[in-house]
């Protein structure tokens, strides 16, 4: 079975027929949340796809998708705080993704205005069993709405975004799979290299992505370096459509990311190593539920399977390129005027003080900044002045 195929240079990959009235079957049918099990309790990956329908006519914020992070985790510490601790400081792996937004908006300058009469989408994914019976647990629960910033979103209905499974089943069905491979990114893309942001799905930075989690979560890790070596030996790029832009990521900073679409193929002599040959084609069965790149746990990196480089996703509203413009080049600034500028320590309070005084120069109050980047109120307003005062000299 080929998870997608491209026949000619021009064409758009497909997910083949069965496969994709596979998945078609999981997202036809909202969720019964009356039922006994809503999936095995052995299930490790679960994908869960969310229609919201706004209240009324509203407009989102630019870091829109930190107030989901936080929505989704004080959910689940309602009821399992460990739990919620864990997922919020989780270990070196977050063991769940989140995506923005996806449907019709209406751009402004400043914002992007959400319609009521429209449905959104929104992914909530689960890597481990953990999470997955954290979820399950969760929705016997779950409230009618999802509560953001003055954009209130109705739960119409939940679906399936994929069959739940575990790590071992996709290794398993893997072993069928064969030909070219598509992804599409759906939203901003990137990955850290060498203290920067790289903006291109690069072989080798899209599946040690995949491994990492791989590793952390599945029952088997598999050699990095001997797997890495193999991907960028045999790991050809096909055809690919992409964008890039630069978004406010997270709770601090800005990231360069990318959109579109991508065709990988191996090369003939893959098939000597069939091992790794298999482990290609799980991690690919495994990114639309973990993502790609970083900051996946706000949004960034939603990963589908296939080519859908056309696909409509929440545009980027121009103030938030401009936010995301303004903290790198305020970032820029403050680690300059430090006599120390080298090590993790200097960019991160440089991006804390670049990131408040953009948000304040865009109007935000003090304790919305305060509460989405989980920071006490009396220290933001005093990173704000001290900001303040280190842009004015330079100006």
């Amino acid at each position: 079975m080929t998870i997608a195929q491209t026949k000619k240079a021009k064409s758009q990959a497909k997910v083949p027929k069965a496969k994709s009235q596979k998945l078609a079957n999981a997202q036809g049918k909202p969720l019964n949340l009356s039922a006994r099990s809503l999936w095995p309790k052995t299930s490790e990956l679960v994908s869960l796809e969310f229609s919201l329908q706004p209240h009324s006519d509203c407009e989102l914020y630019a870091q829109y998708t930190i107030g989901l992070h936080a929505w989704f985790l004080q959910q689940i510490q309602s009821f399992d705080p460990d739990l919620s601790a864990y997922l919020h400081n989780g270990q070196s792996e977050k063991a769940f993704s989140i995506s923005g937004l996806n449907g019709q908006f209406v751009g402004h300058r400043q914002t992007l205005k959400l319609q009521a009469s429209q449905t959104y989408t929104w992914r909530v994914n689960a890597l481990s069993k953990q999470v997955a019976q954290g979820l399950s647990i969760w929705l016997r629960q779950q409230p009618d709405t999802v509560e953001l910033n003055n954009a209130p979103l109705a739960i119409a209905s939940i679906h399936l975004a994929q069959d739940p499974t575990t790590y071992t089943k996709l290794l398993n069905a893997a072993k069928a799979d064969s030909g070219s491979v598509s992804l599409s990114f759906v939203s901003p893309t990137s990955f850290r290299r060498k203290g920067q942001h790289l903006p291109l799905p690069l072989p080798t930075n899209v599946f040690h992505s995949y491994l990492r989690r791989w590793n952390h979560f599945a029952r088997k890790a598999v050699d990095q370096d001997s797997f890495l070596d193999w991907i960028d030996n045999k790991v050809i790029i096909q055809q690919h459509q992409l964008s890039s832009i630069k978004v406010v990521a997270g709770k601090q900073g800005s990231v360069t990311g990318f959109t579109g679409a991508i065709t990988y193929k191996l090369d003939r002599s893959a098939a000597d190593n069939p091992d790794f040959q298999t482990l290609f084609y799980a991690l690919v069965r495994l990114a639309p539920f973990c993502g790609t790149g970083h900051k996946t746990t706000f949004g960034l990196g939603e990963t589908h399977l296939g080519w859908q480089a056309d696909q409509q996703s929440a545009p980027v509203p121009t103030l938030q390129q401009i936010l995301a413009e303004r903290i790198e080049a305020l970032t820029e600034l403050f680690l300059s005027q430090r006599k120390r500028q080298g090590g993790n320590r200097a960019k991160d309070t440089a991006q804390k003080w670049a990131t408040i005084l953009a948000r304040r120069e865009q109007g935000d109050r003090l304790d919305a900044i305060a509460q989405d980047m989980n920071i006490p109120y009396e220290t933001v307003k005093t990173y704000s002045k001290l900001a303040r005062k280190a842009a004015a000299k330079k100006e």
